[in-house]
């Protein structure tokens, strides 16, 4: 079926809070999103429209285009909550595409669930539900089948780029920029990111990629990420987590300063006054007492074979 050709639907008042409860999506979401369903004959819906048949036309592809929502003028849905509806209409197509794959239930499922865990994460920051133009492009991987959920971590179908690829070329490794590669992403409020449970996960992506995308040859895995900051270090025991889900990893280069990432995912956002960060935790200590000696985080980005 042709894009254009698509008819997006969205589920009735009466049975959005089932699929939202089933996506994770926490109660005190699910009234705002009902209230503001976006009408058939409405500017907005016709906007619903274009998003999701953008989407679903590139369900498959890596690093498909992305969808950026713009809503009409006099429109009265909260731009916030506008890109859940396209995730919603986008539902059912991903799901099928899924099936088409042999995905299992389970792995779909757990996958999209990070639409509710990413909701979660914009209340926290900003008080309030919905998504913000970061939250929406990283929800698109998702919902146009480039990432997976495979036990603890997340695996999204990707490319080498310039800098990693020439990394491992270099390290004597048949592959360079451009060529397939595994994105590892480490979800947020998921338990413990234990040793265990991470080689259970790349076990679990080898065969998972090779069963689903046999066509597609995956035997790189790369991470750009706010745990691969090597001056982590200086204040975690030897045996933290976090140290050892780095030594997985060859360092592939070293990204420019970057605080206020780190500062987004280990205290919730930035603070104007450094001297009022959290110190509940061994990791809130070491981002405060490093930036409070006029040092800063950078992340790291990494590369290891499968």
């Amino acid at each position: 079926m042709a894009a254009e050709e698509l008819d997006v639907v969205l589920p009735t008042p009466e049975e959005l809070p089932a699929l939202l409860l089933k996506l994770a999506v926490s109660h005190e979401d699910i009234d705002p999103l009902i209230a503001h369903l976006p009408a058939r004959d409405s500017p907005s819906w016709r906007e619903l429209e274009r998003c999701t048949r953008l989407l679903v036309q590139n369900l498959g592809q890596v690093a498909g285009p992305p969808v950026r929502p713009e809503l009409p003028a006099g429109s009265t849905i909260p731009p916030a909550c506008f890109p859940v509806y396209v995730f919603l209409a986008a539902y059912p197509h991903v799901t099928a595409f899924h099936h088409a794959r042999g995905v299992s239930d389970e792995i779909s499922w757990h996958t999209l669930t990070d639409l509710g865990r990413v909701l979660a994460d914009h209340r926290g920051r900003h008080g309030e539900g919905g998504l913000d133009a970061e939250l929406t492009s990283w929800l698109t991987l998702h919902f146009s089948g480039e990432i997976y959920q495979l036990g603890r971590l997340q695996f999204q179908r990707a490319r080498l780029g310039n800098r990693t690829g020439r990394a491992v070329s270099a390290a004597g490794h048949p592959y360079g920029p451009g060529d397939p590669a595994l994105s590892v992403h480490v979800p947020g409020r998921h338990g413990p990111l234990s040793p265990e449970a991470c080689s259970r996960s790349f076990a679990a992506a080898r065969e998972f990629f090779a069963r689903h995308f046999p066509e597609e040859t995956y035997r790189v895995a790369v991470c750009n990420s706010w745990l691969l900051d090597e001056q982590l270090g200086e204040y975690l025991p030897a045996d933290a987590n976090i140290l050892q889900f780095q030594r997985r990893f060859q360092v592939a280069y070293q990204p420019e300063p970057d605080n206020e990432t780190m500062l987004r995912f280990v205290v919730g956002g930035p603070r104007a006054d450094r001297g009022d960060l959290p110190r509940r935790t061994t990791l809130e200590r070491a981002i405060a007492d490093h930036l409070n000696a006029g040092r800063h985080w950078h992340g790291g980005a990494g590369w290891a074979l499968l």
